[in-house]
C-alpha cells in the first residue's frame, strides 16, 4: 500500500517541479496584475496617479453614468463582430486555396505571414499614410479606377473612420486566422472526401456536410482567439483615430486609456474600474460564444 502511494505522491511532486515555471509566470504576469487592476477600481487616485484611499464601489457607479460610455459600448460591439465575422469568412476561402496545389503556392503562404509578422503599430501607421487625404495613394488610384469623383477623408469623416478601421483590423487578422483553419484543413484526412465523391457529393455538399463540420474545432479556436484579440487591439483604433476629438469611434480599450491619460478627467480608478468591466465582457462573449457552439452541436 504504502508503495504505490508514494509513487503517486512522488509523480505529483514531479509534475509540480516542471509546472512551477509556468505557475509562477501566470502567477506574476495574469494574476497579480488582474489583482492589482480590481484593487486600483477600488481606491481613489490624484491627477498625478498617487493613491488616494478605498472608495469601494463608487468608480463602478459613475462609470456608468459616463455619457460616451453607451456610443463607446456600441464601436465596441460593431468592431469587434464585424472584424471577426469578416476575417473568418476570408480566412475559410484562403485556407481552402493555401490547401490546394498551384505554382508559387510556398510564396504565397510565405507572403500572408508578413501582415501577422509585421508590428501592428507599424502597419496601422502605414495604413494612416494610405488613408491619407492629401498624400495617400488610395484615393488617387480609386479616383483613376472611376470608383470615386473626390477625393475622401477616410480617417476623418465620420462616415468613413469605423470602416477604415474594421478593414486594417482584418487586413492584420488574416494571416494568423487562415493559418489556424489551414491546419484544422489538412488534419482532415483525404479518404473522408473521396468518400464523399464516390457518393456522388458535389463540391458545396462536401464542403458543407463534410469539410465545414470536421474544421469545427479549428473554426473555434480561431473565432475565440479573434474575438479576444480583436477587443483588445488597441494600435489598429489608437493610431488611426488619433486625430479625431473626444469619444465618437473609440473603442472600450482606447477609451479606457484616454480615461486615465488624456481626457478631462485623468482618473486612473475609473479607468481601472473600465478595466475590469473589459474583462468581464471578454469572458461573457466567449462562454457565450461556446455555449452557441455547444448547443448547435448537440442539435445536429
Amino acid at each position: 500500500m504504502g508503495g504505490p502511494r508514494r509513487a503517486r505522491r512522488a509523480t505529483g511532486w514531479q509534475a509540480l517541479f516542471w509546472l512551477g515555471p509556468s505557475l509562477a509566470l501566470i502567477g506574476g504576469f495574469v494574476l497579480y496584475p488582474a489583482a492589482q487592476l480590481v484593487r486600483a477600481s477600488l481606491s481613489q487616485f490624484s491627477v498625478t496617479g498617487l493613491a488616494q484611499g478605498f472608495v469601494g464601489l463608487r468608480n463602478y457607479t459613475r462609470l456608468f453614468r459616463q455619457e460616451p460610455l453607451a456610443m463607446v459600448v456600441a464601436n465596441t460591439v460593431v468592431w469587434v463582430a464585424v472584424v471577426v465575422a469578416v476575417t473568418i469568412f476570408l480566412s475559410l476561402a484562403l485556407a481552402q486555396l493555401l490547401g490546394a496545389r498551384f505554382p508559387g503556392r510556398t510564396l504565397v503562404r510565405w507572403a500572408l505571414i508578413v501582415p501577422w509578422a509585421a508590428s501592428v503599430i507599424m502597419t496601422s501607421k502605414l495604413f494612416a499614410w494610405i488613408y491619407d487625404y492629401y498624400f495617400g495613394v488610395l484615393n488617387p488610384a480609386l479616383q483613376a479606377l472611376g470608383i470615386l469623383s473626390h477625393p475622401v477623408d477616410w480617417l476623418g469623416d465620420d462616415a468613413t473612420v469605423m470602416g477604415a478601421m474594421i478593414a486594417v483590423g482584418v487586413f492584420v487578422s488574416l494571416p494568423f486566422t487562415t493559418y489556424v483553419l489551414l491546419a484544422g484543413l489538412q488534419g482532415i484526412s483525404p479518404d473522408v472526401f473521396e468518400a464523399a465523391r464516390v457518393d456522388g457529393a458535389s463540391a458545396w455538399r462536401t464542403y458543407r456536410s463534410v469539410t465545414l463540420p470536421l474544421l469545427r474545432p479549428a473554426l473555434l479556436v480561431a473565432t475565440v482567439l479573434n474575438i479576444i484579440y480583436v477587443f483588445n487591439s488597441f494600435p489598429i483604433v489608437w493610431t488611426l483615430n488619433d486625430r479625431n476629438p473626444g469619444f465618437g469611434h473609440d473603442t472600450m480599450i482606447t477609451y479606457m486609456y484616454k480615461i486615465a491619460f488624456k481626457s478631462s478627467l485623468r482618473d486612473v480608478g475609473l479607468a481601472a474600474a473600465l478595466g475590469v468591466v473589459n474583462v468581464l465582457l471578454i469572458l461573457l462573449a466567449v462562454v457565450g460564444y461556446l455555449k452557441t457552439v455547444r448547443w448547435r452541436e448537440e442539435a445536429a
